[in-house]
C-alpha cells in the first residue's frame, strides 16, 4: 500500500512538473550560469521544501475539512485558474494580432 502511494505520487508530481515554469527556470539558470549541478541542487531543495510544506498543510487541513469539501474547493480553484489563464492568453493573442 505504501509503495503504491509512493509510486503514484512520484509519477503524478513528475508528470505535473514536466515543462512547467520551474523546469524552464532551471534550464535558463543552468544555461546562463554554466553550473548545472548547483542549479539542480538548489531547485531540488526548493521543490522538496515546497512539497514538505504542502504535505504537512494537507495533512492538517484533511483533519479539519471533510474530503468532499476539500475536493470541491480544489476543483473550483483549479477551474478559476484555468479560466483566468485562458482569458489572459486570449488577451495576449488579441494584442499580438
Amino acid at each position: 500500500m505504501l509503495l503504491t502511494l509512493l509510486i503514484t505520487t512520484f509519477f503524478t508530481v513528475f508528470l505535473a512538473e514536466m515543462g512547467d515554469k520551474t523546469q524552464l527556470t532551471a534550464i535558463t539558470l543552468s544555461s546562463t550560469t554554466n553550473k548545472p549541478l548547483a542549479v539542480f541542487m538548489g531547485s531540488s531543495l526548493a521543490l522538496i521544501l515546497a512539497t514538505l510544506l504542502g504535505a504537512l498543510a494537507g495533512g492538517s487541513i484533511a483533519n479539519l475539512v471533510p474530503a468532499f469539501l476539500l475536493k470541491l474547493i480544489s476543483g473550483i480553484v483549479f477551474l478559476i485558474i484555468g479560466i483566468s489563464l485562458l482569458a489572459q492568453s486570449k488577451k495576449e493573442f488579441a494584442s499580438d494580432s
